[in-house]
């Protein structure tokens, strides 16, 4: 009987929580706990996936009408948002650049330049792979640069093990005598550093090679995986967690002044990318590598070592080789991302006047957005051949007794493609996120936590920061990142207007937080995919996720109470934060 309820655990859940949490609404009156009771339900369906995220999110449609608490036609708005249409403009952009292999070419340009000594190949792997994250899904990018990254190991291993098998034949049939050799040395008292070395020199068993080999690449897939989630909150587009709090702001907060936009986000996130992705680059290399310096940077490489080292360059060399030249749709998708970057940062760059405010100024307002402009590169690649037309023959084929027939070339992008590729689900995932923020803020429930955690203001600003960020960090192990900053950042924006306290000081290092799920495969999607390669344990994350999880914490900690201060006015309570709660202020 357990085994027949186990199984259908997922049907119980969906009807037991909604039964267990009914009390509630029933018992408390008022639209407050209303809402609670919806959130409560929802974040348990979302940490158990008892449903698809995408379904529960659905959730706030059908109970806040129901409830009184918004109307229909209100609720429905908050799914296709400025954000949500920033969100599948990005990945518009991102899927144009898998389909035609852009993203590949660059990571393996890259990995030509820096080499493949180890402590280097992990350094070019890891930089790559967060660049690339930076606009493209993590979860391609991991799925790219994993599989490069064990051609390379196996490359590497396979002539280890070809030296290995030639030294050993060669000691058989007496070309190396090593015991002669280690016996002559032992005689002599005066030469016993001699005996040392020859020892250090005997040649490594087959088992020692794959233990070697096994523990490098666990380092190196581990080193994808993280570099993939950290590379992501470099940009606001790199991962959803930073749209949530782009739509949060906007739908809590409506008189902020387009305070988050790529440029202020960029120049805030972008160092926290880097100095969180040198810790873990040190910190992989330390408990992978080992303490070897000289031997790991390639600066005491014997003869056997170069050409190992060479061998296996050249299989970056020859997939690099394997793409050709670069084609017209490559180099125009590659002009349209810089001028997609250069744009969003210089729409509203903070220390100049934007172009946006110069041209396309009404009434000391403008209404461009970053979402304005990545669809309008967005809709380019419909409109821009994938080659250039031809006016000659050669473009022409003529059918068998039939009239030539003009071969037209498809476009940078179709919608077939977009179909395939673009996950519907995270659109509505963030659409009921952001109807959950609303919700909260039409029943009162936003006021009512503020108010309750107004004890809060006899602690440190930086211990509170510290805790929530820890506790987020923890969270979002166990469930999806965007549903923990969706559950999270309303509840810590009333919790800082209650305390007069700038909710960016809370809700910025938190939502970059829950990016941190390094611990656990089914955290995140990079993690998923390097565990099912099969040389990962999940003890072998745990150990090396533990740590860097606490020197995300860190690090995102000392950003937001060093240079972001100056970028946002942290130490100023805004006047577009003042409500009812913060009226003392």
């Amino acid at each position: 009987m357990w085994r027949v309820i186990a199984a259908h655990w997922k049907y119980l859940i969906t009807w037991l929580i909604p039964l267990l949490f009914l009390p509630l609404p029933l018992a408390v009156p008022g639209k407050e706990a209303q809402c609670a009771y919806i959130i409560i339900l929802m974040a348990l369906l979302w940490c158990t996936e008892a449903l698809p995220l995408a379904v529960t999110a659905f959730l706030p449609v059908v109970l806040f009408p129901l409830m009184g608490i918004m109307e229909s036609s209100k609720v429905c708005m908050e799914y296709l948002k400025d954000t949500n249409m920033l969100f599948i403009g990005g990945l518009l952009v991102a899927i144009a650049v898998e389909h035609w292999n852009l993203h590949k070419r660059i990571a393996l340009r890259v990995l030509l330049m820096v080499g493949v000594r180890p402590a280097l190949l992990m350094m070019g792997f890891m930089g790559v792979t967060a660049f690339l994250s930076m606009w493209i899904s993590n979860t391609a990018t991991t799925a790219m640069m994993v599989p490069i990254a064990h051609a390379v190991l196996q490359q590497l291993h396979k002539t280890e093990l070809e030296r290995v098998a030639t030294e050993q034949v060669a000691v058989k049939n007496g070309t190396v005598n090593g015991g002669f050799e280690l016996q002559e040395a032992t005689r002599l008292p005066a030469y016993e550093d001699v005996v040392t070395v020859e020892k250090e020199n005997e040649p490594i068993s087959h088992h020692q090679l794959e233990q070697k080999h096994q523990t490098f690449s666990k380092g190196l897939s581990l080193a994808v995986c993280y570099s993939a989630s950290i590379g992501g909150i470099a940009t606001l587009t790199g991962t959803t967690p930073n749209l949530v709090l782009k739509g949060q702001m906007d739908d809590l907060f409506h008189e902020n002044g387009n305070v988050i936009n790529f440029a202020s986000w960029f120049s805030f996130a972008f160092p926290v990318m880097v100095l969180l992705l040198v810790l873990s680059w040190l910190w992989l290399f330390l408990i992978f590598l080992g303490f070897d310096f000289r031997k790991n940077f390639g600066c005491s490489a014997t003869e056997s070592d170069k050409r190992k080292s060479k061998e296996a360059y050249e299989v970056i060399r020859s997939e690099h080789r394997a793409l050709g030249p670069m084609k017209f749709s490559e180099i125009t998708i590659l002009v349209l991302f810089i001028l997609l970057v250069l744009l969003w940062f210089t729409r509203e760059p903070g220390f100049m006047t934007g172009w946006a405010d110069l041209a396309f100024d009404v009434g000391g307002k403008s209404y461009i957005t970053d979402a304005t402009v990545v669809i309008f590169i967005a809709l380019l690649l419909f409109l821009i051949p994938s080659e250039v037309p031809s006016c000659c023959s050669r473009g022409r084929t003529r059918k068998e007794g039939g009239p030539k027939q003009i071969q037209v070339p498809p476009p940078l992008l179709d919608w077939q493609t977009v179909n395939r590729k673009m996950p519907w689900n995270i659109v509505i995932l963030l659409g009921g996120g952001f109807a959950l923020a609303k919700g909260s803020e039409a029943s009162g429930l936003s006021r009512w936590l503020g108010s309750k955690l107004t004890p809060l203001q006899n602690i440190p600003q930086a211990a509170i920061c510290f805790l929530l960020c820890l506790l987020v960090a923890v969270f979002t192990e166990c469930t999806s990142n965007v549903a923990t900053t969706t559950l999270f950042l309303p509840i810590m924006a009333s919790m800082a207007q209650a305390i007069c306290l700038n909710p960016l000081y809370v809700m910025l290092p938190c939502t970059l937080s829950s990016s941190l799920a390094f611990m656990l495969p089914v955290a995140t999607p990079p993690n998923a995919i390097v565990f099912s390669y099969g040389q990962l344990q999940v003890i072998d994350m745990v150990k090396a996720g533990s740590v860097l999880n606490l020197l995300g914490v860190l690090t995102i900690t000392l950003a937001i109470n060093t240079w972001a201060f100056p970028l946002f006015d942290l130490d100023h309570f805004p006047a577009w934060a003042n409500s009812t709660s913060s009226a003392h202020c």
